[in-house]
């Protein structure tokens, strides 16, 4: 079953709140070999004007993970998960997570290609603190590849 391209421009209910933890903020940043204090120690992260640690940028896939569960989900989408490949990831920032954030995600689909057997979806998910203030788009292209 192919990609349905009426699912560009669809958009999504907003995910359950996340509240960003300290240590999961610090195990992040671990494994992607942040060494910045200001991910890990909340005392240097304070110094530098935040209210607890600061997640590294790509943090951002962990609360947009919620609203791609939404879309591979939805039972119209002729999205195989089996057949997902990322093809590309993008973070447009208005300010850095930080731990003790409670964030909502909203996802749209803004585009759905076709490439011979393969597709191509590009869905962004926007983050909202809990004042519903913007934090970061999150921007994934998942490549669905056609039949053998």
């Amino acid at each position: 079953m192919p990609v349905n391209p009426e699912l560009q421009g669809r958009v999504f209910p907003p995910t359950e709140p996340y509240l960003v933890g300290r240590e999961k903020v610090r195990e992040f940043a671990r494994a992607v070999f942040a060494t910045n204090p200001i991910n890990l120690d909340p005392e240097a992260a304070r110094a530098a004007g935040y209210d607890d640690v600061v997640a590294p940028p790509t943090f951002a896939v962990v609360v947009q993970e919620q609203t791609l569960a939404q879309l591979l989900a939805e039972p119209d989408s002729g999205i195989d998960f089996s057949r997902v490949v990322h093809g590309d990831q993008r973070f447009t920032s208005t300010r850095p997570i930080v731990a003790g954030d409670l964030l909502t995600a909203t996802l749209t689909v803004s585009s759905v290609k076709t490439l011979g057997a393969h597709s191509m979806v590009t869905a962004e998910s926007s983050i909202a603190d809990a004042a519903g203030e913007h934090v970061v788009t999150a921007i994934s292209t998942l490549v669905v590849r056609g039949e053998d």
